[in-house]
């Protein structure tokens, strides 16, 4: 299926059914661990798992947008389900880190080499193309992210750490392009946290989690779950860096904020996925909005370069908000469209 111009897309997630998770507990944090939010028992939570990425699917499909994802309805987190599925990770004793917010959080610890020792998500991106015709996009933690998620007692050394992490993402990501993915997302939110060692190192990281891939790579960051950071800057501490990265899109927090995107003109080779739709605000924006927020990047961007999307994952929003406001976001890419004579 070929992609309009502006193609409208998700992040990643989308919320959880109320009766497949622990909204609550979900709401007051963002795991780095498992946490057993899961309100069915293990020998039913694939099946409910399927069952909640298939509405999901359909709500994507229902509200009008060109690339969909699995929701990550199979993950507490958008990192936790991959990051204990590796070897090297002590599961029983996590260590500590200090999150966004300056607060000690528990965090995989680190006791031996990090390996990759089976394909995580490799199902779940069958799943997804065997249940839709449209263009996909399937997410994976960062390699970056993920080493600052973690208490490092084996390498003692944080870029050392990170390459073994890239390379577990490298045989993902090549198993999910295997599988019938069309783009591949990076979560790297910890690279706008930590710009310092990201500029040390955080290339280099990201490159060998690249290596030797064909497909289309998307890398996300964001300053936190709208939900979690509610005060965030008005721009990005490490953005223009990410033009010499091997990735084809990256995806930005533009609408929350209020990004200055005069910064957009530093990236002049990649695609911008562009958050149009704010994660803070309860109310559904009108399309009207939404087109308003197209249009002021095309001052730095052309429309061909652009996709839409969230700021960030919908995980955190009522299921009704969320779908309100993906399609208001279909609508409002529909307007500019029109505008463009596309």
């Amino acid at each position: 299926m070929p992609l309009p111009l502006l193609p409208t897309t998700l992040v990643g997630s989308y919320p959880q059914p109320d009766w497949l998770i622990d909204r609550d507990k979900l709401s007051k944090q963002v795991p780095r661990v498992q946490a057993n939010l899961w309100l069915v028992g293990e020998a039913e939570l694939e099946a409910k798992q399927d069952q909640a990425t298939r509405a999901a699917i359909r709500d994507q499909e229902r509200a009008g947008l060109d690339i969909v994802t699995d929701g990550e309805q199979r993950r507490e987190s958008y990192s936790n389900r991959f990051a204990t599925a590796l070897d090297g990770v002590d599961l029983k004793n996590p260590g500590t880190t200090i999150n966004r917010m300056g607060k000690p959080i528990p965090v995989p610890r680190v006791s031996g080499k990090i390996e990759r020792r089976r394909p995580v998500e490799v199902r779940d991106m069958q799943f997804l193309r065997a249940n839709t015709k449209r263009p996909v996009k399937m997410t994976v933690p960062g390699p970056f992210t993920m080493a600052k998620q973690a208490q490092d007692d084996f390498y003692k050394d944080e870029a050392a750490m990170a390459l073994d992490y890239a390379a577990a993402v490298n045989a993902e990501i090549k198993d999910l392009f295997a599988a019938g993915a069309d783009i591949v997302q990076i979560d790297e939110p910890w690279m706008q946290q930590h710009p310092e060692k990201a500029r040390q190192y955080g290339l280099k990281v990201l490159d060998r989690a690249l290596d030797g891939v064909t497909g289309t790579i998307a890398i996300h960051l964001c300053f936190g779950y709208a939900a979690v950071v509610h005060d965030k800057p008005s721009g990005y501490s490490f953005l223009p860096e990410l033009e010499g990265a091997k990735v084809q899109q990256v995806s930005i927090e533009a609408a929350q904020p209020n990004l200055d995107l005069t910064v957009l003109r530093q990236l002049p080779s990649k695609t911008i996925i562009l958050g149009v739709i704010s994660l803070a605000d309860m109310s559904i924006e009108t399309p009207q909005t939404v087109a308003a927020r197209i249009r002021k990047a095309f001052d730095h961007v052309p429309p061909e370069r652009i996709v839409v999307a969230p700021d960030c994952g919908l995980k955190y929003l009522p299921r009704e908000v969320a779908f309100g406001k993906m399609q208001a976001m279909v609508e409002g890419a529909k307007i500019v469209r029109k505008e463009l004579g596309a």
